[in-house]
Formats: C-alpha cells, sequence, structure tokens
C-alpha cells in the first residue's frame, strides 16, 4: 500500500488520528455549545472545534444527531517555514471562543474576560489606594485593564491573520480538503524518514497548499480553477513520486537485510527494487518516474547573477546520491548554470547564449534540442565541447554550487529526451509482439511532467545558477 493510499482517509473525518479526541470535542459541546442542524439559521453560532495541523488547522462543526462531519467549515494554512512566534499565532487563532455578557441597557456584548479583569482591577486598585499608590496612577490603570481586555484580543487577531489564509465555503473548502490529504501523505513520509527529497517535497508541497489558500480567499473556485488545476496536478505528482520513493526504500531496506552488501561495492547498472518501465502506450501513468532530489540549499549571501528563467536538460552516466538510493540520470540546470567559471570555458558560455536566445521564460531545452539545431550536431565543434561542459556541470551539482532538479527517469522517457524533437524511438512490445513507435508526442508529454515538476520549486524560489558567473558573449567588449 502506498503512502498516498495509507493517508487517503486522513482529513476526510475530525481527528482520524486520534478518535477519542472528537469525544471529547463533542462532549464539551454538549455541555457549553449549540450543536449544528438543520434547524439552524444565519444568525446561529454553533461550537467549532479546531483541529490543528503542523500546516494549519480544520475547523469542524458538531453535527446534532452524532455524525461525524465530512467537510470542515473553515481551513486555515499557516505561511511556510513559520518561525515560533508566527505558530503562536496559529494557536491563538484556533483558541476556544470567548464567552460574551449580553448587555441589556445597551447593544452589544461584553467579553467574560474583560468583566473578570474590571472586576480584579477594581479591588486591586483599591487595594493599592489605601496603601498610599495616588489616585492618579491607580485610576487609569483600572480602567485600562479591562479596555485592554476586550479591544486587545482584535488587535491580535488582526496580526496573526496576516500570517494565515482561511478558506470558507462547500466548494473551496472541498478544494483545499483535497489538497490537505494528500500534503499530509507527504508530511507523514518526511517525517519518519532523514532523507532531504522527502522533507523537500513536504516543504514544496506546503507552498503549494499555501498559493492554493491564497487564491480560494481571494478569487471563487471558477476564476482560479486554472492556477487550482496546475496545483493539484503537482500536489498529486509530489504524493506519486514520494509514495514510490518511500516504497523502493523499503524494499531495498529488505533486500540488505536479506543480503549485506560489502561496503563501496557497486550498486550495478540499476538498484536493489529498480523496476524498467514496459513499453505501452498508456495515459493513466505518468511517464516521468524515477527519483528526484530537490535543489539544495545555498547560502544567504550568494548574490548571483540572475539570467532569463530557461533551463537546460541533460542525460549522463548514472550515479547514486547515497547508499541504496535511486540512480540519478538526467539532470535539469538554470542556463546561467553554463557560465560558472568551474564550467569549461568559454565553451559554457557560448552554449548558453545558444540556449537562451529566441526562448520563452520557463522553457526547457533538452540538450538534443540544441543538437538538432545544430545541424543534427555537425555544427557543435564550432560552438563548444558539449561532453566537457555537461560533466562539469554534473561536477558542479555534486559540490553544491549550483541548484539543479535531480531526475531518475524510466529507460523510455530519457530515450525520448536525449532525441531531437522530431526523432523516434522504437521499443518492442512483448505482449503484442510488435514493435511501438514513440515520438514528438510523447517527448512532449515528459517535458510537460518535468516543467510541472520544475515550476513547483522553482516558483517558491528561483534556482541559483551559482556566484561569480561569466558575462554572456553580447556583454563583452
Amino acid at each position: 500500500m502506498t503512502q498516498t493510499q495509507t493517508a487517503a482517509a486522513h482529513h476526510r473525518r475530525p481527528f482520524t488520528r486520534d478518535p477519542g479526541r472528537w469525544e471529547k470535542e463533542r462532549s464539551h459541546a454538549l455541555r457549553t455549545g449549540h450543536f449544528h442542524d438543520d434547524t439552524c439559521s444565519a444568525a446561529c453560532q454553533p461550537v467549532l472545534v479546531h483541529e490543528r495541523t503542523s500546516w494549519g488547522w480544520l475547523t469542524w462543526t458538531v453535527p446534532g444527531d452524532g455524525t461525524l462531519p465530512e467537510v470542515p467549515q473553515q481551513i486555515g494554512v499557516l505561511t511556510p517555514g513559520a518561525t515560533f512566534p508566527q505558530r503562536l499565532a496559529l494557536r491563538w487563532l484556533t483558541r476556544r471562543p470567548a464567552q460574551h455578557i449580553a448587555l441589556h441597557t445597551v447593544p452589544g456584548s461584553l467579553r467574560f474576560s474583560a468583566a473578570a479583569v474590571a472586576l480584579v482591577s477594581l479591588v486591586v486598585g483599591l487595594f493599592a489606594m489605601r496603601h498610599g499608590v495616588p489616585v492618579g496612577v491607580a485610576l487609569p490603570a483600572m480602567l485600562l485593564a479591562p479596555l485592554l481586555a476586550e479591544h486587545l484580543p482584535g488587535r491580535l487577531d488582526v496580526r496573526a491573520r496576516e500570517h494565515i489564509r482561511s478558506v470558507e465555503g462547500d466548494g473551496a473548502v472541498r478544494y483545499l480538503q483535497r489538497l490537505a490529504t494528500l500534503h499530509t501523505s507527504l508530511v507523514q513520509a518526511a517525517a519518519g524518514s532523514d532523507r532531504y527529497e522527502l522533507r523537500r517535497s513536504a516543504e514544496v508541497g506546503h507552498n503549494l497548499l499555501w498559493d492554493a489558500a491564497d487564491m480560494l480567499q481571494t478569487h471563487d473556485t471558477l476564476s482560479a480553477s486554472a492556477g487550482l488545476i496546475t496545483r493539484e496536478r503537482l500536489m498529486l505528482q509530489l504524493a506519486d513520486q514520494v509514495a514510490q520513493i518511500t516504497e523502493r526504500t523499503a524494499r531495498e531496506d529488505a533486500a540488505d537485510a536479506d543480503q549485506p552488501r560489502e561496503p563501496g561495492r557497486p550498486l550495478g547498472p540499476y538498484p536493489p527494487g529498480f523496476r524498467q518501465t514496459t513499453p505501452g502506450r498508456t495515459s493513466s501513468t505518468s511517464p516521468l518516474k524515477g527519483s528526484v532530489l530537490m535543489p539544495q540549499p545555498r547560502p544567504e549571501s550568494s548574490q548571483a547573477t540572475r539570467t532569463p528563467d530557461v533551463y537546460l536538460l541533460f542525460a549522463h552516466e548514472p550515479y547514486y546520491p547515497g547508499p541504496g538510493t535511486q540512480e540519478i540520470n538526467t539532470t535539469v540546470v538554470a542556463a546561467g548554470s553554463l557560465r560558472h567559471p568551474q564550467v569549461r570555458q568559454p565553451d559554457g558560455v557560448r552554449i548558453h547564449d545558444l540556449l537562451v536566445q529566441g526562448r520563452q521564460p520557463g522553457e526547457i531545452i533538452p540538450l538534443a534540442t540544441l543538437t538538432h539545431e545544430l545541424n543534427g550536431g555537425a555544427d557543435w565543434p564550432e560552438v563548444g565541447d558539449w561532453e566537457g561542459v555537461t560533466t562539469d556541470l554534473v561536477q558542479l551539482v555534486h559540490a553544491g554550487r549550483c541548484d539543479a532538479l535531480s531526475l531518475g527517469l524510466p529507460d523510455m522517457a530519457r530515450a525520448l529526451l536525449c532525441t531531437g524533437p522530431h526523432g523516434q524511438v522504437r521499443a518492442y512490445d512483448a505482449a503484442a509482439g510488435d514493435f511501438v513507435i514513440y515520438g514528438s508526442a510523447e517527448r512532449a508529454v515528459v517535458l510537460d511532467e518535468v516543467g510541472m515538476f520544475l515550476t513547483g520549486v522553482a516558483t517558491e524560489r528561483p534556482f541559483w545558477p551559482g556566484d561569480s558567473l561569466l558575462p554572456p558573449l553580447d556583454r563583452r567588449a
């Protein structure tokens, strides 16, 4: 069973992992509040139960018939990378609602806490004045304390909501509930592992959840549908890849336990548990499978020159980031990394200028596309040594001197990206007893899948191409 399937029931009901907590909250509502049922009007104030999570909260109402609610009334998402004070803001906003005392002589009501503070301040103030505290000091304090207790919580609510995006309304909440379920699978996988790619996936998932909540808070689901669909597809892909990594790690751990390997022994052409993709056309299976390494953290002091958001994708000799990990055989870097001083020059700068010329922001250009544009590779000697440049780029990524998206692609996806835009790849289908031809359409699908994942990463933080980059050719004297 995959991690996604394990977490599928999470957030479909309140307190899935702690059912006793819901019974406790329901008992409290029975004693102190108003149940939510069909007789409720717009003026009804049903008891709200907040279920806090690592990324925010879900607010549930308590049905009067004793059943479990299926849809939250509200979902709140905490800002990604929240500091400790910002997490305190989450707890502040999910505190129990204040009790009010109705004032029959004047319209409105008074917080019970404000009335209690007023009584205490009166007693303390009279006691202080009896012991010599000037009236000019004690009286203002007696008046100020209940005013603060009445109005300060509202001000704190406003400040706290600056770090929260909350969504209400059946359609918007149902959508965000689906994303929260997927994000929970990422959080659970990262919590039980020290692997960087799992922790990074959870961070990216939180950013996608925050973006979706922000759109739903300011737009309706119809006007924001395009952006919401994109983020849901990215979240689904993240959950699918995390599930694969988790399953593969479990299989490899089991294989290692059954047959220990000597330290430093090569893993062979494929690591334990790796399954090659069987050729075949199917729309239900993504062609982008394999492991993914997220961009590495860069020093905060880095001040790299930004280049247009164009990326170079190239295949290379497979390597393994660590013991028992999936092979990495394809890498995506920002175009600016070609101008890094540790890359073979001036070859890298020349390839950079060819790469960015006439491209659209965010476009991913496979190295095979450049080969196609250079007269099928015949003109490469006039541009530079692409083999030496890509070898230097891989070493640059290994040293953590630039950001990169490292992929472990299946054979067919990798072969398609190593062909030109109009090339074809033939694969023998043993089941059908015939050859299957893959072409530009399947290649475009693979590039779209890579682009979707890259967008989720680069939206949060632009790729760092490295420091001390050389200037492009057109800027040199």
